[in-house]
């Protein structure tokens, strides 16, 4: 135990890269990973409890049919967030409007409480993602420009992994570090320090239900994938897919269809935040045509197209 790092000392460590004021790093992720050790307590005890598990009966802001997890991972981030005096609002795919916390707090949080929440039932893993970024407007309340900062303007992006053990990943522009919770502590330890994803690797993650709604160049890339004899692996939680392929090497692809015309993820819940994390590990991400980091938000729940993983797959997909 003796030579083991713990993510607040790690955090500590590191506190110089976190170019602001020392210790506003600390109580930011503070937040997140008392959280996550919270929903990992709900999430381990689901198939337990009648009262977390199923649908909430309501429908959240995109459409899609709320998990009561859903709906227990916002209030619990919210409330945390809230709680700690550094976040002045958050932007939540769950919540269709800023959730102000009138504080004059110097930072702005986008997250995606649970993704992937659809698994909870069927015992698959589910995810946290999340992003900081630093306000530019004044005054004690937030504003909508506040959240229109395109993705390179993130200074931490991270996701927290239910499955077999919980994960924290973040970055804050200085490589990418992961956490393992170990239970028998309630500690998150630094396991896998100075994460990088391969350049090329074997494993394709889409959809291939909608194989015949995608461009031709999207089809020609799966084809070829497929004639290389490469893996196609795709577990439908978007933490899970990006964080075997950012580990193991491979290409996540959610493309445009003629359904969903202007691709189906979000810019500031999901796709900026994973795009900052690959990027720091060597990936690469991108819509189609632009770098995802370098896209402008106009909508707070904005969807976009989304590319993501080793640096070559990406590229060859691109030039299909």
């Amino acid at each position: 135990m003796a030579n083991i790092k713990t993510l607040a000392e790690f955090i500590t460590e590191r506190q110089h890269e976190f170019t602001y004021a020392t210790g506003e790093l600390t109580q930011l992720l503070t937040s997140f990973r008392l959280a996550g050790k919270m929903v990992n307590r709900e999430v381990n005890k689901a198939g337990l409890a009648e009262d977390i598990l199923g649908a909430q009966g309501t429908e959240n802001v995109q459409g899609e049919q709320q998990q009561k997890l859903d709906v227990y991972a916002n209030d619990l981030f919210i409330r945390l967030l809230r709680s700690q005096g550094e976040v002045c609002a958050v932007a939540s795919e769950e919540n269709e409007e800023i959730v102000h916390f009138d504080n004059g707090g110097k930072y702005v949080v986008t997250m995606d409480p649970l993704d992937g929440s659809s698994n909870i039932d069927v015992n698959v893993s589910i995810g946290t993602i999340f992003s900081i970024y630093r306000r530019i407007s004044e005054g004690q309340t937030a504003t909508m420009e506040d959240f229109m900062q395109p993705g390179n303007k993130q200074v931490a992006a991270g996701y927290i992994i239910y499955g077999s053990s919980t994960m924290l990943v973040y970055t804050t522009g200085h490589g990418v570090n992961g956490f393992t919770l170990d239970p028998s502590i309630g500690t998150f330890c630094l396991s896998h320090p100075n994460m990088t994803t391969p350049e090329e690797g074997r494993i394709y993650s889409v959809n291939e239900g909608n194989y015949y709604d995608f461009s031709d160049g999207v089809r020609n890339y799966i084809d070829d994938c497929k004639k290389q004899k490469m893996s196609g692996r795709y577990i439908g939680s978007l933490v899970a897919d990006f964080h075997r392929n950012l580990l193991k090497g491979g290409i996540y692809m959610y493309p445009a269809t003629k359904k969903d015309p202007k691709g189906k993820l979000r810019l500031l819940y999901e796709a900026n935040t994973l795009a900052m994390i690959v990027e720091q590990a060597g990936g690469i991400a991108t819509d189609g045509k632009t770098r995802i980091l370098d896209l402008k938000p106009t909508e707070l729940h904005q969807r976009c197209p989304l590319y993501i993983g080793s640096k070559g797959m990406v590229e060859k997909a691109m030039k299909g």
